[in-house]
């Protein structure tokens, strides 16, 4: 999520009708919001400690920089960030900063504790090794810290005799074939309990999301945009590295190649409780297990959300894909790539971490979670170029309008790797990915069930299933026989479970009208409506109700407050599912 920007936030809420049809898991959802307020109030009761935190690690008197005000607070779906501004003119510091923190609950730490632990040195490194490899424009990273005691601050803010010790550090660790990363560790005194990055406000252009939608079309602006994109996949495609997996740092303060691949999926799967059972440092050497990994993760998804499964048909439909994928495997992907090269992949790289200047040239990336090692194949323009979802984009033309974009921007990485590297493996892999049906299917692997089953059926399937108009219900009927050994039973009880899960939710909506009714009394409309938690700027959290409208069950939107030391912070605020806002992702 990125720490720029005030959006404000947008009213939501969602009607019991529109629960019951999504796919995501509402149940799990709309325990957000109780948990959002319970952090962000939990971190207000901690502003004394933040104070003396921020003042040990940049060095400088609590009177040389102020705290945002609560309206400040910027949040999304992964992390709250706390603006430090620094008043000091003297300072060589940047005037603004930001304490940034992952939400424990949207990262899966109430489930599998660790994972914010495991996100934060993640970052870190990946922030060091961008530093220390590339010349990709990204933030100053000053500080950091891990959930417990140990700290880092950035070396140029230490005193003499601490860049003198870390000097030394460097020389041993060098004799041992090691590279100390320019952070000198501390055992702190506060905020044991929560993990941190202290990272500069980006002040160089504006996000890209900001004019995104006006601009896009713009044939000068979107190649300068292309060319600034290609040059860092091209950076990053150029430092082969050795498996596929994630950086993070160790607690002597040295960045290794040894965690898991940590894209988002993995987090947002184990904070609804759905298991990957891919332990945090397995890291792999062939693409063939990682491809078969990330399809148990998708079987997983299929076996643990509570409704995966709508209806008998829907069922089929997700078995026989999954079945599917595993079975045509060998035919979208190169076994000649089998064991590398494996390269950095920037996985969050949306408009809103982009920054670039009037003409589109970038000019800065925010927000490193979720990079990791990949296979070079799975190397692609972004999915966004056409303003299109994942789903949208395979659902809408996948004939023309994507491709069309893709041929675009690959043409621009064409000439960028001639003329630096005088080479186009790179740009004749994505031709030939997308000719092959390679992009859709490894697309595919990285997303949700539905997407996933879209990708499958009107991107892959049509190639390989024959032209008879019954064709796709023979196929899913046939198929989805071999998804599991006990295939026919799995989808008699996920469909009950199903129906469990849709008294749950009417139960909650209910409850939610008993306690609005007895609060406001009677009213002559009423709504079967609940917020949901959202991606937007706390700021918001001082106002506005979410759209209400009026359906068949009376559910009431639900809101209450706290008083905070005179500052009001209200439950009443969106959070969006899916897709990206100015601030999706603090």
């Amino acid at each position: 999520m990125s720490c720029q920007g005030n959006t404000r936030a947008r009213g939501e809420s969602v009607s019991l009708s529109e629960a019951l049809n999504r796919d995501t898991d509402m149940i799990h959802r709309l325990t957000y919001f109780e948990k959002r307020k319970e952090f962000f109030y939990f971190m207000y009761q901690r502003l004394p400690e933040i104070k003396d935190l921020v003042s040990w690690h940049l060095k400088i008197p609590q009177s040389a920089f102020t705290l945002g005000r609560i309206k400040e607070w910027i949040h999304g779906s992964f992390n709250l960030c706390i603006p430090i501004h620094v008043t000091d003119h003297h300072s060589t510091l940047p005037s603004k900063l930001y304490l940034r923190l992952p939400l424990p609950y949207r990262v899966g730490e109430e489930h599998f504790p660790g994972n914010a632990n495991e996100k934060l040195r993640c970052e870190a490194a990946t922030y060091i090794w961008l530093q220390r490899t590339t010349d990709i424009p990204i933030p100053h990273l000053l500080a950091f810290g891990f959930p417990g005691t140990l700290s880092f601050t950035a070396i140029k803010n230490e005193p003499l005799h601490h860049r003198l010790l870390w000097y030394f550090r460097y020389a041993v660790t060098w004799l041992f074939g090691s590279i100390l990363p320019p952070y000198f560790s501390h055992r702190r005194r506060w905020l044991f309990d929560v993990g941190y990055l202290i990272i500069e406000h980006v002040d160089q252009g504006k996000m890209l999301s900001e004019s995104w939608k006006e601009h896009r079309s713009d044939p000068d602006k979107r190649e300068n945009l292309f060319r600034g994109l290609s040059r860092i996949m091209l950076s990053l495609a150029k430092c082969p590295l050795p498996r596929i997996g994630s950086w993070t740092m160790d607690d002597q303060g040295l960045i290794t190649l040894t965690n898991r691949p940590l894209a988002k999926n993995y987090h947002m799967r184990e904070n609804a409780r759905i298991p990957t059972n891919i332990p945090r440092a397995l890291t792999y050497t062939s693409t063939l297990p990682y491809y078969m990994d990330l399809l148990h993760v998708l079987d997983n998804c299929l076996r643990h959300q509570p409704n995966s499964i709508h209806n008998e048909y829907d069922g089929k439909w997700q078995m026989a894909a999954l079945a599917g994928m595993r079975t045509v495997l060998p035919l979208f992907t190169n076994r000649e790539l089998r064991d590398g090269p494996f390269v950095l992949t920037l996985t969050d790289l949306h408009q809103s971490n982009i920054f670039v200047d009037d003409e589109w040239n970038i000019t800065k990336l925010i927000d490193l979670e979720w990079a990791c090692s990949r296979p070079i194949e799975m190397l692609c323009p972004p999915l966004w170029l056409t303003d299109q979802g994942p789903d949208e984009i395979i659902n809408d033309d996948p004939d023309e309008l994507y491709p069309a974009m893709h041929r675009e921007f690959v043409d621009v990485l064409r000439q960028e790797e001639i003329a630096r590297y005088n080479s186009a493996e790179c740009a004749d892999l994505m031709t030939s990915n997308l000719k092959s049906g390679a992009f859709w299917y490894l697309n595919a692997l990285l997303y949700d069930l539905s997407t996933m089953v879209a990708m499958f059926s009107v991107g892959l399937s049509p190639t390989l299933t024959w032209e008879d108009p019954e064709g796709d219900k023979h196929f899913d009927d046939t198929a989805s026989l071999f998804w599991d050994r006990q295939s026919i039973k799995f989808l008699g009880d996920k469909i009950k479970e199903q129906e469990a899960y849709n008294e749950r939710l009417r139960q909650i909506f209910a409850d939610a009208a008993v306690k609005k009714a007895a609060e406001e009394g009677p009213s002559e409309s009423t709504a079967d409506h609940l917020p949901t938690a959202s991606h937007s700027s706390i700021g918001a959290l001082t106002a506005e109700n979410a759209a209400v409208e009026a359906d068949a069950t009376s559910v009431p939107v639900v809101e209450e407050t706290k008083q905070v030391k005179g500052q009001t912070i209200s439950d009443h605020e969106d959070m969006v599912e899916g897709g990206q806002t100015e601030n999706e992702e603090a």
